[in-house]
């Protein structure tokens, strides 16, 4: 025993023989084997042997810097991983060098993009060598940022800008030139996808994302969706692929399918104290009356689960009005929610942008004369305002609820405070950036490089 160094729980690792000079290993006796961080997995035969060809990045948060290293595959091992999920992975064998001390180790080849350390260090690795003192960390030495610099200085790229894709589907969209214009003006690459264009391969060892042509898609440090109700299945889709493939996505694809989700939504702001106008759900014909009843009954608003900016929203002005209509909907299996009308608000909303956890710009809307909700974009007007600091609150809470870092909230007024009506993960740009001559598209480029550790 006392011939054993200790460890601490966070330990320096070098691979000289695949040119990695430092990476941080969480030390973890319980897990069996050791992994690190690797992508783009390729075996290839070199003689008569397999060998496996991976990219490593081995700085958490910095995707510019990445080591390709090729190692003798020695096996292929099926892990479970902390989550309980098993999943098949390359192994191969490599020195590494703990603080001077030299020793061949196991090294199963994972995607631990999402997790704190991009190595982790296993009890097979550290039985009879090393005891570990879990109070402690770099007991084998420590390196300082500025010694981590010089280290990785000969694999640092020119500086250049961020290559960022924009998922959507119409390419001449306010919001969506205004986003390119934004990114190339802070010297990135904002290349426009379309949504439909792009196709995924399945594979554990090397997915990937296809372009109309065949065009791998593999060069991204981030993409921005802005996706359509109609393509959200899809999109959402995409976005998990590009998030395995280690590219930061400014909205996830869990984010956006919750809020698009209608009465999933409404049932996430009850559970999350955030106060709606009230709302009802029900599926049998038989109970339309207390439907409307539990509502406060009319006027009252029934809108589709699917809609949106103001489509497939209908105001129902009796409650005979409001039956016929209930009851049609039903009738061709289509589901609606049933919501109160605040009558007070006199045909005026709020629109709150949310990025990043914070409201950079606000407007309020009116509906145009004749119509009961405020839509720009079916000719209603828009002007600024100073929200309260409940409003505020709110608006950041219910983008916070789905975890949005971009996000429109909207809000009404009413006799019993401020009221949450629902928010949108593809906010529209044209309206509240001409409204309130805040350039939002430039923000959102700004979360982006904040995120990346970006500097320009």
């Amino acid at each position: 025993m006392d011939n054993l160094k200790i460890l601490g729980t966070e330990e320096w690792c070098r691979f000289e023989e695949m040119g990695i000079p430092a990476i941080k290993a969480r030390v973890d006796s319980g897990a069996k084997t050791s992994s690190i961080q690797a992508n783009k997995i390729k075996v290839f035969s070199k003689g008569l042997e397999q060998w496996v060809r991976f990219e490593v990045n081995p700085l958490q948060d910095n995707r510019s810097i990445s080591i390709l290293c090729q190692a003798k595959l020695v096996d292929t091992r099926n892990v479970k991983s902390s989550q309980g999920i098993s999943e098949e992975r390359p192994v191969v064998k490599t020195h590494v060098n703990i603080g001077g001390n030299i020793q061949e180790i196991e090294l199963t080849l994972a995607n631990r993009d999402t997790m704190e350390y991009r190595m982790l260090l296993g009890r097979e690795a550290i039985n009879e060598r090393y005891l570990v003192d879990p109070s402690k960390s770099f007991c084998q030495g420590d390196i300082s940022d500025e010694e981590l610099e010089i280290k990785y200085k000969p694999y640092m790229p020119e500086k250049s800008g961020l290559t960022i894709g924009l998922l959507a589907s119409n390419p001449n969209l306010y919001s969506n030139k205004r986003i390119v214009e934004a990114g190339e003006m802070r010297g990135h690459k904002v290349v426009f996808l379309n949504v439909e264009h792009a196709y995924m391969k399945l594979d554990a060892s090397t997915p990937e994302i296809r372009y109309r042509g065949g065009n791998i898609l593999d060069k991204f440090d981030a993409v921005i969706p802005r996706i359509k109700p109609a393509v959200t299945f899809y999109g959402c889709a995409l976005l998990r692929q590009f998030d395995t493939l280690g590219v930061y996505c400014l909205n996830s694809s869990d984010s956006i399918s919750k809020s698009r989700d209608k009465l999933f939504a409404s049932q996430l702001f009850s559970k999350n104290d955030i106060h709606i106008p009230t709302t009802g759900f029900a599926k049998s014909p038989m109970d339309t009356k207390d439907l409307i009843r539990m509502v406060n009954g009319a006027p009252l608003i029934i809108k589709l689960l699917e809609s949106t900016q103001g489509k497939g929203v209908v105001l129902a002005e009796t409650n005979k009005a409001a039956e016929s209509v209930i009851n049609a909907f039903k009738s061709v299996q289509t589901n609606i929610l049933v919501q109160e009308f605040i009558k007070e608000a006199n045909g005026q909303d709020i629109r709150c942008f949310v990025v990043n956890g914070k409201v950079v710009a606000s407007m309020q809307r009116q509906a145009q004369k004749g119509e009961f909700r405020a839509n720009i974009h079916q000719g209603g007007a828009a002007s600024k305002i100073k929200i309260t600091p409940e409003e505020r609150k709110l608006a950041i809470k219910a983008a916070k609820v789905f975890d949005l870092a971009v996000a429109g909230v909207d809000i009404i007024r009413s006799n019993k405070g401020p009221l949450l009506l629902e928010v949108n993960s593809s906010p529209g740009l044209e309206g509240i950036e001409n409204t309130t001559g805040k350039d939002i598209a430039n923000i959102m480029i700004e979360t982006i490089e904040r995120k990346l550790k970006y500097s320009l």
